[in-house]
């Protein structure tokens, strides 16, 4: 098969989707695989270093569409690169349809199978693709809402860590997923006081048990999330459905309650976010203030460490892509029994995933 690995072009996007370790291992199994120029330059991997591993260097992104195969790459693809893709193509990425109409529009009418990593599930019914991008982001999630709970960035004036004579920063996480644990983790670690909130009564058991006393478990619900952020200095939105768009759990009427300077960081925001007040923002003007309250709502916020993410990444992807790789036809890729049923979100101009589906038909705006 013919594989391709385009230049990501999404704003201060610096990822890549496969390492030269992990294509030096593709060309091994007996596959062509094509390197826009590029590529890996942002995440520390050279064009030189593409090539030793057997990659072929691509100066044109057009030519890159036009002969690959199964294309593989980080974000989902803008408005240029949906129209490249062609019937008959594979494209395995992060798509988050649910939060982009014009995507999903783009993507039925290119023909092409799309395949999401967010939604691939495993066989013990994990998320093995998002799952080291979460954990990169609820890092990321606690780094950034310290810096911007500082006050010349307007913040609260709040250390999270705990000092002699002082209190230490309140820190509480909406959902107990990947995302949440992993900030859970950071927050517990430079000394903050944590309170994690999620709406499945097993999962507070298991982190009950997972943390002891270090941190608060709670079930959540609305008049729960109204008390806990009231009091925060930093709020981390860690919400997920798979396919779907994220529940919008805080409100305006919540954020009028917390104090002003308080930080809420959005890593729901790829789905949506999790807030009626959450918009997408980037690198360049990753904040707003709504109510007071600083939103930090950058929908890549793992590209910020890009060797780290791409390497985690890379090493995640492999296995998959090499299964890919030699299933015959597409209609083997999307079929109920295939490895990558969970997966695929669009087969032959038509919505497979059940909850991008039903949002289809709820939302005229995904039509």
């Amino acid at each position: 098969m013919i594989i391709g690995i385009p230049r990501e072009i999404k704003a201060h996007e610096y990822r890549v989707a496969l390492t030269p370790t992990a294509v030096a291992s593709l060309v091994k199994d007996g596959h062509s695989v094509l390197v826009e120029k590029g590529a890996g330059t942002g995440a520390g991997f050279a064009n030189d270093d593409y090539q030793g591993a057997g990659a072929h260097i691509l100066t044109s992104a057009e030519e890159l569409y036009q002969r690959a195969d199964l294309l593989v790459k980080v974000k989902e693809p803008l408005e240029e690169e949906c129209r490249r893709l062609r019937q008959g193509q594979i494209l395995f990425a992060y798509l988050h349809l649910a939060a982009n109409p014009l995507q999903l529009k783009l993507l039925r009418q290119s023909g092409a199978t799309c395949i999401a990593f967010e939604t691939q599930v495993d066989e013990k019914g994990g998320l093995p693709l998002l799952q080291p991008m979460s954990e990169i982001a609820g890092h990321l999630a606690v780094q950034a809402g310290a810096v911007q709970l500082q006050r010349e960035n307007g913040g609260r004036g709040v250390l999270l860590g705990s000092v002699g004579g002082a209190a230490p920063g309140n820190v509480v996480v909406i959902g107990g997923g990947n995302v949440g644990v992993s900030a859970a983790r950071i927050a517990l670690g430079i000394g903050a006081k944590v309170t994690v909130l999620d709406s499945a009564p097993h999962r507070i058991e298991e982190l009950q048990k997972q943390f002891g006393r270090q941190m608060r478990c709670i079930l959540s619900n609305d008049q729960v999330i109204a008390e806990q952020v009231a009091s925060a200095d930093l709020v981390i939105g860690a919400v997920l459905v798979k396919g779907d768009r994220a529940p919008q759990v805080i409100s305006r009427h919540h954020l009028r309650a917390m104090p002003e300077g308080t930080v809420f960081v959005d890593v729901a925001i790829d789905q949506g976010g999790c807030s009626e007040t959450s918009r997408l923002t980037t690198y360049e003007e990753p904040t707003y203030v709504e109510e007071g309250v600083i939103h930090y709502c950058v929908g890549n916020m793992p590209a910020a460490v890009p060797r780290t993410a791409s390497q985690a990444l890379s090493a995640a992807l492999l296995p998959y892509v090499r299964k890919l790789a030699v299933i015959p036809n597409l209609d083997g890729i999307a079929a109920p029994d295939s490895p990558f049923a969970s997966g695929v979100n669009i087969h032959r101009g038509e919505v497979t995933d059940p909850a991008v589906k039903a949002l289809v038909a709820r939302d005229p705006r995904f039509r």
